[in-house]
């Protein structure tokens, strides 16, 4: 498993790599860990929470283990039971859990983004966040945020804006 405290200054890097290489606009947003979860977050920093987007590791119960990464708004439910269990071909999934998420992405929940994941890893988005003047991220971290036009979605390579992936909450 990826040693998530230096891992972190190697994760934020290759994100704002991704992000050059995307050619887009973006923002970091500096921030205490300890507000790193989305609903602290658009609390304490006063982001609106449906601007803000959680990237979603799913899993398999199944061996050999597959994996799913969504991009989904804060004020959305990722639809596992439906939508991402037809996309898997998998009867069995669920949400990965926090090792299984750090040890495929190199990223502690509160700070996974999509824009620093393994490129094999498919990568859904939801519609419902491609409206927005501006979305914020995960930054790789839990000390960052990427403020940046929901565009830079369509330029993560295999990312494929899904209809039905969320349901409201």
């Amino acid at each position: 498993m990826p040693d998530t405290g230096g891992n972190a200054d190697v994760i934020e890097a290759k994100v704002i790599s991704a992000l050059e290489s995307y050619g887009v606009p973006y923002e970091v947003v500096e921030i205490d860990p300890d507000f790193a979860d989305t609903a602290a977050f658009c609390e304490e920093y006063g982001f609106p929470a449906e601007q803000s987007a959680n990237t979603i590791i799913v899993a398999s119960k199944k061996k050999p283990k597959q994996f799913t990464a969504s991009v989904v708004r804060a004020t959305a439910r990722l639809d596992v039971n439906h939508c991402i269990k037809q996309l898997m071909g998998n009867s069995r999934v669920s949400f990965a859990n926090a090792e299984e998420t750090t040890e495929l992405t190199g990223m502690m929940v509160g700070g996974v983004t999509a824009l620093a994941l393994p490129p094999e890893l498919p990568v859904y988005i939801d519609p419902g966040l491609m409206n927005h003047d501006y979305i914020i991220l995960g930054g790789g971290s839990r000390s960052t945020k990427i403020k940046v036009s929901p565009d830079v979605l369509t330029r993560i390579p295999g990312a494929v804006v899904t209809e039905g992936l969320t349901q409201t909450a």
